[in-house]
């Protein structure tokens, strides 16, 4: 390797779970002067995001939009239906349920959390046992995080629904979809969702600085009965706006508008959004079939064994430590290449996650930014002597083909 020349010199490539890829076109639109905020286009345009973002999540609900991360939508979500004292069910014992449900604890709320591990989605009838144990109705919602961005577990949505209905009880339903908007399928309504937060760095494709938070007509009624909702919180004003600084709350985060029109545009009007969801699936098998060879003959396995709980936005990975920060420091130094951390994966023999690392697929993605990911990874674990099997990027390249 002494011998080697670097190569990583050419355009760095962030191959992380968010922020993901930025197309070059909705860094455009937000490279511009800063527009007028009391009348014009901006106006007009920000109203012209609402159908496009409700038809991302597939609802006919409401959408409020926030100056913010994903840990603001989680505070906006709680905000505006959740008092101090009210319990909530947080299921799921990966890095961002335990996020979420720390969030609740410091807005004063009471937790009870079921722990499915970090290699597991949230199993339905352990909820629907929890709730038929809550005759009380003391449980007010349930947190249910879509996508672990940290394992990279799915958790099916409509299953959980019905166990919730099954179950017979009241609490609304909170769906963290900030991994994944956009990526794997929400669909808001016909799942029975009540509330979806999310954030604009991940699907949407726009730079970190955006959440959004959809609420149905039944949350839209809890906040209604709520004593007290904060002036920056408060979901009503900033989606039933009577003047337009409502929406924001104050100024509007007038580039990141711009840049996520031209975004919606593409997932919604040009490329539709089913063909998004296709795209991103393709990918992810793609990526899967190369993990699956490279494990044939080493360390390397996927986080989550069963496909069907894998998300198609981040697939989380184990190799062993040292190797995962190994490889990741190999890549950035001599391929130009990001992979994401193995966050919320410390162990005791394992305090740094030196065993894992995670490879964002989601958002501005195709066939040529995946095959040289992979082919990027085939070649340090060769520099690095890391055993694996051989024909990952074949295996790779015949999903892509459709073969």
């Amino acid at each position: 390797m002494s011998n080697l020349p670097n190569l990583s010199h050419g355009r760095h490539t962030l191959a992380i779970p968010g922020p993901s890829v930025m197309p070059d076109r909705v860094l455009q639109a937000m490279h511009r002067p800063a527009p007028n905020i009391y009348t014009g286009e901006l106006i007009d345009m920000t109203y012209s995001l609402v159908p496009d973002l409700k038809a991302v999540a597939k609802t006919s609900g409401n959408v409020a939009m926030y100056v913010g991360n994903g840990h603001a939508a989680w505070e906006a979500s709680l905000a505006n239906v959740l008092a101090v004292g009210d319990k909530v069910l947080v299921p799921g014992g990966a890095q961002f349920s335990i996020g979420w449900a720390e969030t609740a604890r410091k807005r004063g709320l009471v937790v009870e959390q079921l722990d499915f591990g970090r290699r597991a989605p949230i199993d339905p009838q352990s909820v629907e046992d929890a709730l038929r144990a809550d005759s009380g109705h003391e449980i007010k919602a349930v947190l249910v995080v879509q996508t672990d961005t940290a394992s990279s577990a799915k958790s099916d949505l409509g299953a959980i629904r019905k166990a919730m209905d099954a179950a017979g009880h009241p609490a609304l339903m909170i769906v963290d979809s900030i991994a994944c908007l956009g990526c794997d399928d929400m669909q808001m309504d016909a799942w029975g969702v009540d509330v979806v937060v999310t954030g604009s760095q991940k699907g949407l494709m726009v730079p970190p600085g955006m959440c959004f938070v959809f609420f149905n007509d039944k949350a839209a009624a809890v906040r209604q009965k709520m004593e007290r909702v904060s002036g920056y919180w408060d979901w009503h004003p900033r989606a039933n706006p009577e003047g337009y600084y409502q929406m924001s709350c104050g100024t509007a985060p007038t580039h990141h508008l711009y840049g996520l029109r031209v975004a919606l545009d593409m997932i919604v009007h040009e490329e539709g959004l089913e063909n998004v969801l296709a795209r991103h699936a393709t990918l992810a098998r793609a990526l899967w079939a190369a993990c699956d060879a490279w494990g044939q003959g080493g360390p390397l396995e996927l986080n989550i064994t069963d496909p069907a709980a894998r998300s198609n936005a981040v697939t989380s990975l184990r190799i062993g430590a040292p190797h995962g920060t190994e490889l990741r420091n190999w890549l950035i130094e001599q391929a130009g290449l990001t992979l994401g951390i193995g966050l919320g994966m410390a162990t005791e023999d394992d305090p740094m996650s030196d065993g894992f690392f995670r490879i964002g697929h989601m958002g501005h993605v195709n066939i040529h930014m995946l095959m040289g990911t992979l082919g990027s990874i085939d070649a340090g674990l060769k520099a690095l002597n890391i055993p694996h099997g051989d024909g990952a990027l074949a295996a790779a390249a015949r999903v892509c083909a459709g073969k």
